[in-house]
């Protein structure tokens, strides 16, 4: 080959090479760049999570605080807004992870995801095990009815009437309320709220004790067949629920006070317990 043809194609290569170093980012500016999925950011962020991956288990059947459009597929809900929001304000990836009631609040316990959202009640007994953020909301119970009942009109009124059964879900504070009222051989458990609400529908039972916004999620097309009766039973303040010492703790409390500081929390509530929530369990996937 001539020397100085050598030579150009040797600068050429050299130039590409300069070229090639010179358009790749450093490890330092990948590094920096947010993963996809991270919420807001380091300079706005009440705590700087650093992108930091959060897994948040939900029923994915739990209205109107998570649920999957029978429609599109996709997910919504009171816990996805609002978890979203949270990670916003702390610079942060929200991963949300279906998992079945029963299992939830022990899988967070034993560290199997980091938080569990799903409308979770504080209660001592679940302390024992877990950690809770401070609530965010204040929840009734109530009686689920078929429309035109008039066997009772409150909780007194059917504990007075051994004939009657009450549905509710297991392994639920609605089940625990249920049991300081009655025997357990008057309490039908169900897996999920929706297998209780058919039986309802159906007759196998006379009411079911619910969450009163849980239960309006009901009532939509089946408001031919459905109404909450009777005086509130007791009124709960809902939490997200932790492992013991986890350090999400306190930035997700400073998170939940600045949006009931700024409003937005109250928002997100009217927007999902609102009248003009008009999604209901006829619109989303249920197993």
């Amino acid at each position: 080959m001539n020397r100085n043809r050598f030579f150009i194609l040797l600068m050429v290569v050299f130039a590409l090479v300069l070229a090639g170093c010179a358009s790749a980012p450093s490890a330092d500016a990948a590094g920096a760049a947010d993963p996809e999925g991270c919420l807001g950011s380091a300079e706005e962020a009440l705590v700087d999570l650093e992108c930091r991956e959060i897994t948040i288990a939900v029923e994915n059947a739990y209205l109107p605080f998570n649920y999957i459009s029978s429609e599109t597929g996709e997910p919504g809900g009171w816990d996805y807004d609002t978890w979203n929001e949270i990670c916003t304000r702390l610079h942060c990836t929200p991963v949300f992870t279906e998992v079945a009631w029963d299992a939830m609040i022990q899988s967070v316990a034993d560290g199997q995801y980091d938080v569990a959202a799903d409308g979770i009640t504080i209660t001592d007994e679940r302390a024992e095990i877990v950690d809770f953020s401070e609530g965010y909301i204040n929840i009734v119970q109530r009686l689920l009815v078929r429309q035109g009942e008039t066997r009772f009109a409150s909780i007194e009124d059917f504990v007075a009437n051994p004939e009657l059964v009450l549905g509710t879900q297991a392994s639920t504070t609605n089940y625990e309320t249920a049991l300081t009222y009655m025997s357990a051989d008057r309490i039908q458990a169900f897996e999920q709220f929706p297998f209780a609400v058919q039986a309802l529908i159906a007759g196998d039972v006379d009411a079911v004790i619910i969450d009163e916004v849980v239960g309006m999620g009901y009532l939509g097309e089946n408001k031919e067949a459905l109404e909450l009766i009777g005086p509130n039973i007791s009124s709960d303040q809902l939490g997200f629920v932790f492992p013991k010492g986890s350090d999400l703790v306190d930035p997700v409390n400073q998170a939940i006070q600045s949006m009931k500081d700024d409003g937005f929390l109250n928002e997100v509530n009217v927007k999902f317990f609102g009248p003009d929530f008009t999604i209901t369990y006829d619109d989303i996937v249920t197993e």
